[in-house]
């Protein structure tokens, strides 16, 4: 079966025509067919592993924060980290106290992060991007947090303010260049919906997935659920 994203040159053409040129002239003649074709082409000079994404790490990403580095996840659509960070925070066995920021959230976000600093919690701010206005506040917060950081007393060494936001020009800069910034985009192509699938929890841990009295069976209904999901 033909690749419907792919197109075939001629045998003249392909005689003459180096991977490269062949982009330029699908650029001129059929520029709906350049994305697929550059990444076949990544993948022919470089590798797959240039074209697919990692798998979204939190424990890694985690080992790159500290109580006064904000952790700020860029959204895209379809992508929702709030069900991984739940899950991250009881391996942890951190309290994590959450926030969906809009109208009037500004004061109760700013209270949590003055309690979670003392006692060590984890603030998640969701959706910076519907409170501009009480961004500037938020650089406040964070710039405090980076000159009290070393103080013990003031900022408890397991603290962590967790920030999600769509792309906006409204977002503080300092915010994004001091923070450690991460994206879980919604995987695309059958294969990378399946592997997303297998490697979220409950399914990834071994005692649900090898700890039942019909391995064959079950193994067969997962997967046969994850399949119907990732065609949907």
């Amino acid at each position: 079966m033909t690749d419907p994203t792919s197109f075939v040159f001629p045998p003249e053409a392909e005689k003459i025509l180096t991977d490269f040129t062949k982009l330029i002239v699908l650029r001129i003649i059929k520029p709906d067919k350049l994305v697929p074709a550059m990444v076949r082409y990544v993948i022919l000079k470089l590798g797959e592993e240039f074209v697919t994404p990692p798998p979204f790490d939190l424990a890694a990403i985690y080992k790159d924060s500290s109580s006064i580095t904000p952790l700020i996840f860029v959204l895209s659509p379809g992508s929702d980290p709030m069900k991984a960070l739940e899950t991250f925070k009881d391996t942890k066995k951190r309290n994590l106290r959450s926030v969906s920021l809009g109208k009037g959230q500004g004061i109760k976000a700013e209270n949590h992060i003055k309690e979670s600093l003392k006692c060590g919690d984890w603030v998640v701010l969701q959706n910076c991007h519907l409170a501009s206005a009480w961004l500037g506040t938020l650089e406040k917060i964070c710039e405090d947090l980076r000159e009290t950081g070393s103080d013990l007393t003031k900022c408890h060494r397991d603290f962590r303010l967790w920030l999600t936001s769509y792309p906006t020009d409204e977002f503080p800069v300092s915010v994004l260049q001091n923070g450690v910034k991460m994206t879980n985009e919604a995987p695309k192509g059958l294969k990378n919906n399946l592997m997303n699938s297998f490697s979220v929890s409950p399914i990834s841990l071994p005692e649900f997935f090898h700890g039942n009295t019909s391995p064959v069976k079950f193994k067969k209904l997962i997967f046969g659920l994850l399949f119907f999901h990732a065609v949907i």
